[in-house]
Formats: structure tokens, C-alpha cells, sequence
């Protein structure tokens, strides 16, 4: 690639991946009042702006998760953007699938009331690393949906995640590695981990599967934030 950034170069980075996990923004996710009057476009987001920046700065393209306003303005859309190398938002996904459940020994979550879902499948796109095909968190339990996708011409998914800690110690790396291989994709899947306003933890545990279903990369979760915790 034209001019990376010097750790890049050395790396041989393609790609600033994550991608960055869903509502990075605020890792510590305020209830849904305080979430809608927070929200900013991406032309108003300081966030964005600087992602904007350090893409165009360093030649790499970023995946990051978001929060943008509805028209409705009563709640938000949960929002995966693409941006390339030169800074513009090339690519924008929302969340289709919402997560409105009670889990045992787990919170109680209701995320329609909060996020408006998407009603389309954004189409898989050419990247220095292939075509990707964009999906959320939520999204990973509908293999009809990421089937489609590949069907579309995707050769990498993504999954950028904020988990439960009951649901991601059984279901996270299962669920990653089967959507992989019945693709016969890669899978990548940044994950929220640690405390998010006192009422919920995220699991963590970002992971890369290969085809086979192989983990070719992961990185810590839940336990090492909990240790963490513990040394302060």
C-alpha cells in the first residue's frame, strides 16, 4: 500500500482491524435516554472525525461500530461504517437483528427499545483484503443471513460484538467458528469486553477464524479485565 504508517510498514498492515467493537465510542454504554441524546451524526461525531483522519493519515482503512441518529429521534441505529483509506465513509451497515432477551444469572436486555433495526443486507465490497461482507453482534445467530452474504461473493465476515459474559462463555467461539466454515470464510470478530455502566459486562475474547474453522488469532476477554480489576 502507498505510504503506511511506520508501524504498519513493519507489520505488513493492510488493514485497521478489529474491526473495532459495536458503540465504541462509549465502552461504557449509558441507558437508552442518555444514549439517544448523546448520539451524533458523523459529520458532528469528534470520534468519527478523528477516525476519518487517522485512516486518511495512515493509509489504512478502518471498520468501526457506531451510533447514529434515526429520523424518529427516539432511538438510534447500531451502525458498522467502512471507512477507506482516504478517510471517507465508503460503506455503512445496520444492524439488522436486535437482542431483547432475560438471561439467567445474566442482565435483562431490551434492545429494541433503544435501536431502530436495519432492513437491508449491504452488499460484501472490494478491500486490500478481500471482499468483505459486514455484520453485528446479534447477526451471528442467523446462518441464513451470513450464507446470503457469502452467496453475494463475500470471503470475510465480520462480527463486531459486545456479548454477555453467560452467553459468550458458551456460545461466542462456537457460533464464530460455525459460521466460518459452513461459509468457508474468514471470520472476524472485535469483542467488548469489561464493564459497561455498572449494570452490564461484555465478554471480550476478539477472535479471526480461518475456513476450517480455525482460531488464527485471539485476544483476551473477561478474565484478564477481571483480574485487572482486582490488581488496581
Amino acid at each position: 500500500m502507498p505510504n503506511p504508517s511506520p508501524q504498519g510498514r513493519r507489520r505488513g498492515c493492510k488493514a485497521a482491524l478489529g474491526p473495532l467493537p459495536p458503540r465504541s465510542k462509549r465502552l461504557h454504554s449509558p441507558p437508552p435516554p442518555e444514549t439517544v441524546s448523546l448520539v451524533r451524526s458523523t459529520t458532528d461525531s469528534l470520534f468519527v472525525r478523528g477516525l476519518q483522519k487517522a485512516a486518511s493519515e495512515s493509509k489504512l482503512p478502518f471498520n468501526v461500530g457506531i451510533h447514529e441518529p434515526t429520523t424518529e429521534g427516539k432511538r438510534v441505529k447500531n451502525t458498522l461504517i467502512w471507512i477507506n483509506e482516504e478517510g471517507k465513509i465508503t460503506q455503512r451497515d445496520q444492524k439488522l437483528h436486535l437482542f431483547d432477551g432475560e438471561i439467567e444469572g445474566g442482565p435483562v436486555l431490551r434492545e429494541s427499545e433503544s435501536v431502530e433495526p436495519g432492513s437491508e443486507i449491504v452488499r460484501p465490497f472490494e478491500t486490500v483484503l478481500g471482499r468483505v461482507g459486514l455484520l453485528i453482534c446479534f447477526d451471528l445467530r442467523f446462518p441464513t443471513l451470513s450464507t446470503r452474504i457469502r452467496d453475494l461473493g463475500a470471503q470475510i465476515l465480520t462480527y463486531p460484538s459486545a456479548f454477555t459474559v453467560p452467553t459468550g462463555k458458551v456460545h461466542w467461539e462456537t457460533l464464530l467458528r460455525a459460521r466460518a466454515i459452513e461459509t468457508q470464510s474468514f471470520v472476524m470478530a472485535a469483542a467488548q469486553v469489561g464493564n459497561h455502566n455498572g449494570k452490564r459486562v461484555s465478554y471480550g475474547h476478539s477472535i479471526i477464524v480461518d475456513p476450517w474453522g480455525k482460531i488464527i488469532c485471539e485476544l483476551g476477554g473477561v478474565e484478564e479485565w477481571e483480574a485487572s480489576q482486582g490488581s488496581r
